[in-house]
């Protein structure tokens, strides 16, 4: 996605058509920002698509995964499938088990050829506003404003410790295991002292993203304290997986570009370190596993910068910590 988006910009410089494009998908995002509730959000989206692209029906409704529970907010024209020959459709995920379904279509074909050319174009309107549906949706629902880190928007210390235990049920019951990543920026620190807390909270907020598009939608993921976050990986098929899954976040967030000076262009890389440690095969104290995960944080950055330890009781006694 950073790919288009980058393309577009590009073209834009030289392109009108191409400025006009992006001008119409900030045009959206600032609308939907004064939006009242998701239902107005989904009337400004609805008003948008027909203006740009002509649509004849559209269905926006929220869907409770748990409960398989649709509730239809904005409908608009005659009924049709989301895998008919002319309909498109976008689910906008909460990382709760509230999650959105956008989709419209056309009775024309010349129309529909029209729009499934503006793919990309769609494609790139649709990352960029849902954060926005994402959070009109958590506050639809009444997730708590208190369970939500205020930086990051991922959910906080509270959070983990209030549902860990429901977690820790399910996979019981269905004799599964939780794979704990404990993750840390590597000197992260020395950002706060070279630039300010803003770059930091920036750096934060895009470690947050990287992590967000690398796990799956059951996965819980929270902001301890400082730069330090844990995802709760459930339903690993193979414990191999979280091993996996710690190496595409580490190599995804090294290669994260941040801006920290929009005039010179200056740009922020940083990299991550993580500890790994799974309940109930490591301990059947949920508090001792993450414990585990957190002092091989801590082993994985005495390795060097951009490493991952798995705990295991053979390298726990010899662990020295900073």
């Amino acid at each position: 996605m950073k790919n288009k988006i980058l393309t577009l910009i590009e073209q834009a410089c030289s392109d009108k058509t191409k400025f006009n494009d992006l001008k119409a998908i900030y045009e959206l995002y600032d609308n939907l920002q004064y939006g009242e509730d998701i239902k107005d959000m989904a009337g400004i989206l609805y008003n948008w698509l027909v203006s740009n692209y002509k649509i004849d029906n559209f269905n926006f409704s929220l869907f409770n995964t748990k409960s398989n529970h649709n509730e239809i907010i904005i409908k608009h024209g005659e009924e049709f499938f989301l895998d008919g020959e002319l309909s498109f459709y976008f689910i906008i995920n909460t990382h709760t088990e509230i999650n959105a379904v956008v989709s419209f279509n056309t009775s024309s074909l010349e129309q529909y050829n029209y729009i499934n050319r503006s793919q990309d174009l769609i494609d790139i309107t649709f990352f960029q506003i849902s954060p926005i549906l994402q959070n009109g949706i958590t506050k639809e629902h009444h997730i708590e404003v208190s369970s939500i880190d205020s930086v990051t928007h991922v959910y906080n210390r509270r959070y983990l410790i209030e549902h860990i235990h429901k977690i820790i049920s399910l996979s019981n019951k269905q004799e599964e295991s939780i794979t704990f990543l404990m993750i840390g920026i590597d000197r992260f620190k020395a950002i706060i002292d070279e630039f300010d807390y803003d770059i930091g909270d920036k750096v934060l907020i895009e470690l947050a993203k990287v992590i967000h598009a690398t796990i799956k939608d059951n996965d819980i993921v929270a902001r301890l304290t400082g730069d330090e976050f844990v995802i709760a990986l459930v339903n690993l098929s193979d414990p191999l997986e979280a091993i996996t899954v710690a190496q595409k976040l580490i190599d995804k967030f090294a290669n994260t570009k941040i801006v920290v000076d929009e005039q010179t262009n200056q740009i922020l890389q940083k990299t991550i370190c993580i500890g790994i440690a799974s309940y109930p095969q490591d301990s059947s104290d949920i508090n001792q596993v993450l414990k585990y995960a957190d002092s091989f944080l801590y082993e994985a950055k005495n390795r060097g910068r951009g490493q991952y330890a798995v705990y295991s009781q053979a390298d726990d006694s010899s662990i020295e910590l900073f």
